[in-house]
């Protein structure tokens, strides 16, 4: 079972309050359905692939207008071969139309009147419908964050992203081939969206799997840092080794001032050491104390030397 199927089983059983309802099923009729004339008169055809999404659009019609409905599974040929659930409304159509605000004395809306989804708890369930109707989330495992809601137009994908901008969630909009796409990338937008929706057990399982996903890159990170450290400080000190032999090529070390001699003794005898190790080696010989930049000074003065031989 995917991510997005868990979501959506989950955000289809929570309970709504009576304006909840048609805000959530406006959403779902407006994304999934689609209208018939015959000689009987208008029907709604709803098609679903997510049996979540039919089942609570079944309930929901029974039990706010009390409709005759039919529910049929087809089954797809091709691809996926994915079931398809079809549930037909077959009387009362325009009134169920007129009351989700999908349709008017003018014809169909693109959306809603801001009136429907003014009550917070009521944006929410708009956009619980709209995902439960096309949206889809990756899996917190992947490797990229990313939320989207498939939505039915430009106008309406525009209605959309003004709603979870409520929320402060920054929704983009893309046109992919013929579909116009809200979406979310930021992982904690994604979160947002979740507890936003209702879907608490899923937020848990995405926190969780962000939380650990990040521990683990800070790790690597950390990782990768420290070593680039530790061969930065081998190839400093293996430079270091090579003034010194050059100094000993021409001159002998005791012919140096003392402090060069014995930070040049030091490193002969810790070629991997980095400079506090070198500082606290220092101490621990000598008995005295020298700060890493005094520690650098001198390996560096012993760079100057051995760059004259170098000339010769």
């Amino acid at each position: 079972m995917s991510f997005t199927t868990d979501v959506k089983k989950e955000i289809a059983m929570n309970e709504l309050h009576a304006c909840c309802e048609q805000a959530e099923l406006s959403a779902i009729i407006q994304m999934c359905a689609s209208l018939s004339l015959t000689s009987f008169g208008m029907s709604i055809e709803m098609r679903s692939e997510n049996v979540d999404t039919a089942k609570r659009v079944l309930k929901l019609m029974k039990k706010r207008y009390q409709v005759s409905s039919q529910l049929s599974v087809l089954r797809k040929m091709k691809l996926k071969k994915n079931n398809i659930y079809v549930l037909r409304i077959v009387n009362h159509a325009t009134a169920i139309l007129n009351d989700l605000q999908i349709m008017d004395t003018d014809g169909l809306r693109a959306y809603p009147s801001t009136q429907m989804v003014k009550k917070e708890c009521c944006a929410r369930a708009y956009l619980a419908g709209a995902f439960l109707a096309s949206g889809s989330v990756n899996r917190p495992q992947t490797a990229n964050y990313h939320l989207e809601i498939v939505a039915n137009s430009k106008d309406h994908a525009t209605f959309l992203m003004k709603l979870m901008k409520r929320f402060d969630l920054p929704a983009k909009y893309i046109k992919r081939r013929a579909q116009d796409v809200v979406y979310l990338k930021a992982s904690d937008k994604i979160s947002d969206f979740l507890r936003c929706i209702g879907a608490s057990e899923a937020l848990f399982t995405f926190e969780d799997s962000r939380i650990q996903r990040d521990f683990m890159n800070s790790l690597t990170r950390l990782d990768n840092c420290e070593l680039a450290n530790e061969m930065k400080t081998i190839s400093a000190g293996k430079k270091q080794l090579e003034d010194i032999q050059w100094i000993e090529t021409y001159r002998s070390l005791d012919t140096l001032p003392e402090k060069l001699v014995q930070a040049a003794t030091l490193r002969k005898q810790f070629p991997e050491a980095s400079l506090n190790e070198l500082c606290d080696e220092f101490h621990e010989r000598y008995g005295e104390t020298i700060s890493k930049s005094g520690m650098k000074h001198r390996l560096a003065k012993l760079k100057e030397i051995a760059a004259q031989y170098k000339k010769v």
